[in-house]
């Protein structure tokens, strides 16, 4: 159950494979990629994060994920530092007997990324400055549902 917070990017397709390889004893693997989207004037996102808490935080929601859906597998990668538009920020991947397992896992995984991990974000805007992103009211009511 590989969690990774690191700061050199991933090779999605590569991390996909990995993962989904030799996978027999698994009828489905769900993955999703997170990427900086360019909205507005982004020219940068910076996110910092606490070594060692973070890793343990992950790890902890992966195999609260793998006990809750029978999971065979979780994978969570989460980038830090400096990242442009179109870079990879994190990936989740999930192994499971069923795929509604898999896809819930997921899901679940990725609202609890969006609102709970301890990560902190700071958007450098290339007419506005920088400023700190702030919780939304959307990604908590999406947590509520788990």
């Amino acid at each position: 159950m590989p969690v990774s917070v690191q700061d050199a990017p991933f090779d999605y397709g590569a991390e996909c494979e990995r993962f989904a390889s030799g996978r027999a004893d698994m009828g489905a693997v769900v993955t999703f990629a997170g990427i900086v989207r360019g909205d507005g004037d982004l020219a940068r996102m910076e996110i910092e994060h606490y070594p060692g808490m973070t890793e343990k935080a992950l790890g902890e929601i992966a195999e609260k994920a793998r006990r809750r859906w029978s999971l065979g597998d979780v994978l969570v990668i989460h980038r830090y530092g400096m990242l442009t538009p179109g870079e990879r920020i994190m990936m989740v991947a999930t192994a499971a007997p069923h795929r509604r397992n898999a896809f819930e896992a997921a899901d679940f995984l990725m609202d609890y990324l969006k609102s709970r991990a301890p990560f902190w974000k700071k958007e450098h805007m290339a007419d506005r400055g920088e400023a700190w992103v702030a919780a939304k009211d959307e990604d908590e009511d999406a947590l509520s549902r788990w």
